[in-house]
């Protein structure tokens, strides 16, 4: 469905642009507490809204060492206020076939009739020692009775990010008809490729189905694309989009499910710039772009500056790692949209914004070679 905004785009002028996203009062909307599963953290959800009320998928998690991520199911009737859905998690790592693995960021889609939801997935949860001032010190966890690691990756020829070469983090599939209880569906990454922040569109381009990929290039990772006929063979990833300002020197990676609109796909990203790479402190924050309705490898405009960035005490300070926006979902009601995301890999907040004036903002600054 193609939203249309009711006026045209707002052009205020460089000086006086107002905030486009504002922090809901209530922020954060969720926090971690409640049953073992989910005492650590929760963040970077999925949220849809099923004509009734209000679903979060939540990713939590109830230590850090070992980092073993489930996701549990919240519901709210104004998108502020949530509640758990269900005294357990709704989708768990071993679902895909390891119970001591993690399942990871989910972003849930309304496509023909169902729900579907992609996630990233590792085989074996590492555990995690934060440092308070950048990302955490990690490591592959000694469970008991796992299996050697195979000979390849003793000399970490395969795994960039370091660590086993069959515990690479890949994107999979899931899909429900209520929202409620989901089904694991396919994968859309091989095992063999770090591969995250897959994100599909909600509807069919050029009579195909897309998804948006983050493989892992040499420690920097950009925005790609591939396409399916039948939701479980993907085309090997094209080339979408590269960080681009210093705000994204680290990488990039899709953020919510596109939303197409009269101008285009509407796709906000996350971009992370390295701070102190001594330190490993890094920033994440929220950019924008418009993309091509029938070719989304062309894009129309994009952001020169971040949407949203650290700025409150809990997206600057948190559990897991400091100074981090990072959104998975964006509910659009009519020019209302309604951003989710993670705060410091910790809990979640929700910030409002107008469709018709994020376009505006994106319309003014076109890139030239589209």
């Amino acid at each position: 469905m193609t939203i249309k905004t009711s006026a045209r785009p707002h052009h205020p002028t460089p000086d006086s642009e107002p905030s486009l996203f504002t922090r809901d009062p209530h922020n954060p909307v969720v926090v971690p507490g409640g049953p073992a599963w989910r005492r650590a953290v929760t963040f970077n959800p999925a949220v849809f809204h099923d004509g009734r009320q209000y679903w979060m998928l939540e990713r939590t998690a109830g230590s850090l060492r070992p980092f073993i991520c489930q996701l549990g199911l919240q519901r709210s009737d104004d998108g502020v206020r949530w509640e758990l859905a269900d005294p357990e998690p709704v989708f768990t790592p071993a679902v895909c076939g390891s119970p001591i693995g993690s399942v990871q960021d989910p972003r849930v889609t309304r496509l023909e009739g169902r729900w579907w939801m992609t996630f990233a997935f590792r085989p074996y949860a590492w555990s995690s020692h934060p440092t308070g001032i950048g990302v955490p010190d990690s490591y592959e966890t000694a469970f008991p009775g796992l299996p050697p690691a195979p000979p390849s990756a003793a000399a970490g020829s395969t795994n960039i990010a370091g660590g086993r070469s069959d515990n690479l983090t890949r994107s999979g599939l899931g899909v429900s008809d209520d929202g409620r209880s989901w089904l694991f569906h396919s994968w859309i990454t091989p095992a063999g490729m770090d591969d995250r922040n897959a994100i599909l569109f909600p509807e069919k381009i050029r009579g195909r189905y897309a998804v948006l990929r983050r493989p892992l290039e040499a420690g920097r990772s950009c925005i790609w694309i591939s396409y399916s006929d039948d939701l479980a063979c993907w085309s090997e990833p094209e080339l979408l989009a590269r960080a681009a300002y210093p705000w994204e020197n680290n990488r990039i990676g899709g953020a919510c499910p596109p939303i197409l609109t009269e101008h285009g796909w509407l796709v906000f990203y996350h971009g992370v710039e390295t701070t102190d790479a001594l330190a490993r402190a890094v920033t994440y924050r929220m950019g924008a772009m418009l993309l091509d309705p029938d070719d989304p490898r062309r894009i129309l405009a994009r952001s020169p500056e971040p949407l949203l960035a650290p700025e409150a005490y809990y997206e600057r300070v948190g559990l897991y790692i400091p100074n981090v926006v990072f959104p998975t979902a964006c509910v659009a009601r009519e020019d209302e949209l309604l951003l989710y995301y993670g705060a410091c890999d910790t809990c979640i907040g929700m910030a409002r914004g107008s469709l018709r004036a994020v376009l505006g903002h994106l319309l003014r600054h076109p890139v030239r070679d589209a």
